[in-house]
């Protein structure tokens, strides 16, 4: 008995309604780390300006994390999924290791530092500093709080030469490659805050600084 391929007929890569939920969770993945790749170049090449990129940027990545949990048993890594597929695209996962947009990663020049923006970053490093303080160590618990202390230092015009943001921004590259529920360990949150108080000096230096000079 011999088997006729049937090359009209279209080939289906699911047979129940769950595994075509699946593959469209995997496509929609698929998809934002393409439009990530293309945003992260467009604005490389000054085709996207920092109002416009900023926000589709953080849009991207939040949807990135939310799917990233919808398909958790089928991808164990970002990178595995990337490997799978044959996904070339550096850029994309560059930003979603860093998991914040490149214009926090490297600092803005742009706008004055108000007091407001001291006030807020003063609070965000005390938030941070408390959460270290409680025993706070698991990845869902610290990510969302450094990541809001470095949005708001990275404002300042001068936090590009500061010794405390690469520390940071290293910081939320190991925690955004963790799993929600890991921890770090008891090393980790010592040399942790040890960086952030560092860092936390440093900002208030750099006021003190520009104080002296008016």
């Amino acid at each position: 008995m011999s088997f006729r391929l049937n090359l009209d007929e279209e080939v289906r890569l699911y047979s129940t309604n769950a595994e075509r939920e699946k593959y469209g969770l995997l496509a929609t993945l698929f998809g934002i780390i393409v439009a990530l790749e293309y945003l992260e170049r467009a604005y490389v090449r000054d085709s996207v300006p920092a109002s416009e990129y900023s926000p589709a940027c953080t849009r991207l990545l939040s949807q990135y994390k939310t799917m990233l949990k919808l398909v958790s048993d089928d991808v164990p890594s970002i990178e595995q999924f990337m490997a799978r597929y044959r996904m070339d695209h550096p850029a994309a996962l560059h930003r979603i290791q860093v998991g914040v947009p490149a214009t926090v990663e490297h600092s803005s020049e742009a706008g004055p530092e108000t007091a407001k923006w001291v006030a807020e970053t003063t609070q965000n490093f005390i938030t941070f500093v408390d959460a270290l303080k409680l025993r706070l160590r698991a990845k869902d618990q610290l990510h969302p709080i450094l990541q809001e202390l470095v949005t708001s230092y990275a404002r300042f015009k001068g936090s590009k030469d500061w010794e405390g943001r690469s520390k940071m921004v290293g910081w939320l590259i190991t925690l955004n490659g963790m799993k929600a529920s890991e921890e770090l360990t008891e090393e980790q949150a010592r040399q942790l805050s040890f960086d952030i108080e560092h860092a936390y000096a440093e900002f208030f230096r750099s006021l003190s600084g520009k104080d002296g000079d008016t």
